[in-house]
């Protein structure tokens, strides 16, 4: 049964508010498959903007986003990078968005595929203030780091912990007192705010480099599926709901060889965490993820707070919620499309355990972290679809900034590793603005002084796709099949999917399918 609904002009469209749910389904079903073939599946490590009960009241300990590459300009050494504190506005003065100075920010890397670390970069913040006797973050305009007019600035330190079955077996401290780089007040407090960032990228002994500060929030989608699946009614559609929002970002680059087994063993596991002091003086846990989208919408509320405060060797006590996922019984019923059979062993590879001869550890335990292959050489033009356009230096080997992370989703939970080609996208494709090609690589933050406004976004466009739609819905039942409209003599495809979720005609060529075959 094909879902449609009608807009206020009368005009029947094919339901388009599916995708994001879909794409929790990908993940929630690739943890059920696990459940048939291991006795503690761990569970997703999720993108999350406020996910969760306790933490979207904590923004300055909530994990973000996650991302772990290969550095293109120095092919040699792996960049992570993590973002925290959502949903900044870039006017949000007088204090800004600082980093928490009782939170430890962690970098997880599991080197031998146990699911268990054998590095953590744990970086700690503190504070400084020149004159407390004003409320203003800056006192004039800002020329460097040091700037006597910079009143509030931060420093933070970098330890290594190395660790053996799950214990701490050394620790080394990396750096201390480097300096974050400031939220961008404005043009006019902070004229040329590049060489603040610039100088905020440090050398660290050993061949490392690490940054803090704000960035432009790299994660591009729409969010307004919350709002009972764009609108009710489909009028909330198309928009990359993340425009114009800053985040705070850590980024470290370290050589492959100090983060992998061995030469003949390079794939590596990461994920982030968040740990907030207790007013005793111990830690807890209050944030932790690494594949993208799982605990914001495959956890129901009562699991949220506990899973992120969680460790891995405890994630069997969330099976039930993967195993009887929630999210394709609601879009079944709202949409009636059929819910996927369960379990989805077709997503294991993907999300559990690496892809056989790509990023899959030898012998390694299923988890849903990042898993990154650090032999493979990036590329000079990277593929937004990575492993699923023949680019093996993408997601879901690692995710680099560029990846988009929601269409192959889409196309995997909708059977690409099944047979059931397809070209399932949210027609959001890129961030909104470039990356750099140099560490730290994250966009710089939107100035406070922007005309353009974070929530002034631009109301979704559909129509305009120009081109033919010939062979677009071959291999697909009536669930899937889109309803075309004509538009000024173009054709706009309308169907069931993620924000303006349309069908784009594949570029992919059958030699670029790498490992789908």
């Amino acid at each position: 049964m094909t879902a449609t609904s009608t807009t206020g002009t009368g005009r029947t469209r094919r339901s388009r508010g599916v995708a994001l749910l879909a794409c929790g389904a990908l993940a929630a079903g690739a943890l059920a498959a696990a459940g048939a073939g291991v006795l503690q599946p761990e569970a997703a490590r999720a993108s999350s903007h406020r996910e969760a009960p306790l933490i979207s009241g904590q923004p300055q300990f909530d994990t973000t986003d996650v991302y772990a590459f290969v550095s293109p300009d120095h092919p040699d050494s792996t960049t992570l990078v993590a973002n925290w504190l959502p949903f900044q506005e870039p006017a949000g003065g007088p204090n800004f968005f600082p980093f928490a100075e009782d939170a430890r920010y962690d970098l997880h890397v599991d080197s031998d595929g146990d699911a268990r670390d054998d590095l953590l970069y744990r970086f700690t913040f503190t504070d400084h203030r020149k004159n407390e006797n004003t409320f203003l973050y800056n006192t004039g305009a800002v020329e460097s780091l040091d700037d006597p007019d910079l009143n509030f600035t931060q420093t933070y330190d970098i330890e290594l912990q190395r660790l053996e079955h799950g214990k701490v077996a050394s620790r080394h401290q990396l750096a201390k007192d480097l300096p974050v780089a400031p939220s961008h007040v404005g043009k006019a407090s902070m004229p040329d705010y590049r060489k603040l960032r610039d100088q905020a990228v440090r050398k660290v002994p050993g061949g490392l480099k690490a940054f803090a500060g704000q960035a432009d929030d790299p994660f591009f989608l729409d969010l307004r599926v919350f709002d009972l699946l764009y609108g009710g009614d489909l009028s909330e559609v198309g928009n990359d709901t993340l425009k114009g929002y800053n985040v705070n970002t850590i980024a470290l680059q370290v050589p492959s060889s100090y983060l992998r087994q061995s030469e003949k063993q390079p794939v590596i596991g990461v994920y982030a965490t968040t740990e907030r002091r207790n007013a005793d003086g111990g830690w807890t846990r209050v944030s932790r993820l690494g594949m993208p989208l799982v605990n914001e919408v495959v956890n129901p509320v009562k699991d949220k707070d506990r899973f992120n405060a969680s460790s891995p060797e405890n994630d069997g006590d969330f099976l039930k919620n993967v195993t009887e996922p929630e999210l394709p019984k609601l879009i079944e019923g709202i949409y009636k499309i059929k819910a996927p059979a369960e379990p989805r062993n077709d997503l294991v590879s993907v999300f559990l355990t690496g892809v056989e001869g790509l990023n899959q550890h030898p012998n390694g335990r299923p988890s849903e972290m990042l898993r990154l292959n650090t032999s493979v050489k990036p590329v000079a033009e990277p593929k937004r679809l990575g492993v699923l356009d023949g680019d093996n230096a993408g997601f879901p080997n690692g995710r680099r900034l560029t990846d988009d992370v929601l269409d192959i989703a889409l196309q995997t939970v909708e059977g690409e590793l099944v047979g059931a080609k397809n070209d399932l996208g949210d027609a959001v494709d890129a961030n909104d603005k470039e990356f750099g090609h140099r560490f730290p690589y994250v966009a710089l933050p939107t100035a406070g002084s922007d005309t353009e406004a974070a929530q002034a976004s631009t109301k979704a466009d559909a129509t305009g796709l120009t081109g033919g739609v010939s062979s677009l819905t071959s291999g697909w039942d009536d669930d899937t099949v889109m309803l075309a409209s004509a538009a000024s003599g173009a054709v706009t495809v309308l169907l069931a999917g993620f924000g303006r979720a349309m069908w784009t005609r594949s570029r992919r060529r059958p030699e670029q399918r790498s490992w789908l075959g």
